[in-house]
């Protein structure tokens, strides 16, 4: 474990704080010694509410400094990583802090995989046949981005009278 330059109370509040706020918003930044240290926490704690038993309630009450993480980790989480066992966090570097070149890092709960099948089951219609996008025209090129139309023909015609 990390010091992180603190004292033990103060390094777990750190963490207990971490861990509260990647909960609640589910998504932090965070230095890279901070975020190697709270995303294995995070990661047991959501382990630990899949049990769903009273003393894992308990635990997780007495670690988050808010009872809405709590009821946000039983009651949104735990269905999301049903079938997930671990990794429930990604990490990736989001590039150095200017004034001391600390890297910062960003920890983010994995979206929910329910989302991709109701999106696979929504592509079906009624009968059970798949649904096709309608096929769209592509857009004439004669407006372009500032009404540059005119401009781009006169362009045209110049180039090709030489």
């Amino acid at each position: 474990m990390r010091a992180l330059s603190r004292k033990k109370a103060s390094r777990e509040s750190l963490l207990r704080n971490l861990a509260t706020s990647l909960v609640l918003y589910e998504r932090i930044e965070t230095t890279e010694a901070k975020a190697k240290e709270v995303k294995p926490v995070v990661e047991h704690l959501i382990a630990l509410a899949k049990k769903n038993d009273l003393a894992a309630r308990r635990r997780l009450l007495g670690y988050f400094f808010d009872k809405n993480a709590t009821k946000k980790v039983l009651e949104v989480l735990v269905p999301r990583f049903a079938n997930l066992q671990s990794g429930f966090i990604k990490s990736y570097r989001k590039g150095v802090r200017l004034g001391d070149g600390a890297m910062i890092m960003i920890l983010e709960l994995r979206k929910s995989e329910i989302k991709e099948e109701i999106k696979e089951l929504n592509t079906e219609g009624k009968d059970g046949t798949e649904k096709h996008a309608k096929a769209t025209k592509p857009a004439d090129k004669e407006v372009g981005a500032k009404g540059n139309a005119a401009n781009n023909s006169k362009r045209t015609k110049a180039n090709t009278a030489k």
